[in-house]
């Protein structure tokens, strides 16, 4: 059986100000911006290159306190290249973290949602 993670929900406390950091200053994609009722909305974005995006909005039943993700971890081509254009977009990323198993970059949402990105090693 094939697996495919294609989405994954981020608890905020403000979906306006969260979609504006992932694709204003992320540069995530805005795939979805649905006010279904007055107490639901669903927002989803991509990261570029991603089979796999986020979601967060109002009403959407999640149980997880803004903020309290700690554990995203996506992978990138240039660990380096990722710090500077967070950095230039005004996210305070933190890293190049040098590991054996890849090159770390970190850095958190407006509510405190912790992502890490991870350059891979080279492999022989």
């Amino acid at each position: 059986m094939d697996v495919k993670i294609e989405l994954i929900h981020v608890p905020v406390s403000d979906v306006d100000r969260a979609k504006a950091f992932y694709v204003e200053q992320c540069g995530f994609v805005a795939d979805h911006d649905v006010q279904v009722s007055e107490t639901l909305r669903f927002v989803q974005v991509t990261p570029p290159g991603s089979a796999c995006s986020i979601a967060f909005g109002e009403g959407l039943g999640a149980t997880l306190a803004p903020g309290s993700l700690d554990v995203i971890q996506a992978v990138v081509p240039d660990a380096d290249a990722a710090l500077a254009q967070l950095r230039a977009a005004g996210v305070d990323a933190q890293g190049v973290d040098e590991q054996v198993w890849g090159r770390f970059v970190t850095f958190a949402d407006p509510d405190g949602n912790r992502w890490t990105l991870q350059q891979l090693p080279a492999r022989d």
